[in-house]
């Protein structure tokens, strides 16, 4: 069994920061690429912020300059480090891993979390 725990979101002013962190666990053999979806009420989820093991990264456009993703391979933890929040990024964000349980596995398959709520007041 596999679990991504989500932690780090809460209420914030327009302008403030949040850290979000990410751990999963269980059986886990390898993990390719780990990111962050949100979803805003009524709107479909979409991507945050992406990154591979070898630490290549992709942001959506709309958080490009003010949010930042990393991890730890040794961990198998992903953050995201949400800087100059702005009330339209208020969102339940999920954290997704696409791992393999066993060697044998020949495909990566996504995980998600449970979510954790943001919410950012103007």
């Amino acid at each position: 069994q596999v679990q991504l725990v989500e932690s780090g979101g809460g209420l914030v002013q327009a302008g403030g920061s949040l850290r979000l962190s990410c751990a999963a666990s269980g059986s886990i053999f390898s993990i390719n690429a780990m990111g962050w979806y949100r979803q805003a009420p009524g709107k479909q989820r979409e991507l945050v912020a992406r990154i591979t093991s070898g630490g290549s990264t992709n942001y959506a456009d709309s958080v490009k300059g003010r949010c930042i993703i990393s991890r730890d391979n040794a961990k198998n933890t992903v953050f995201l480090q949400m800087n100059s929040l702005k009330p339209e990024d208020t969102a339940v964000y999920y954290c997704a891993a696409d791992l393999k349980r066993i060697s044998s596995e020949t495909y990566y398959s996504r995980y998600w979390g449970q979510g954790t709520q943001v919410t950012v007041s103007s």
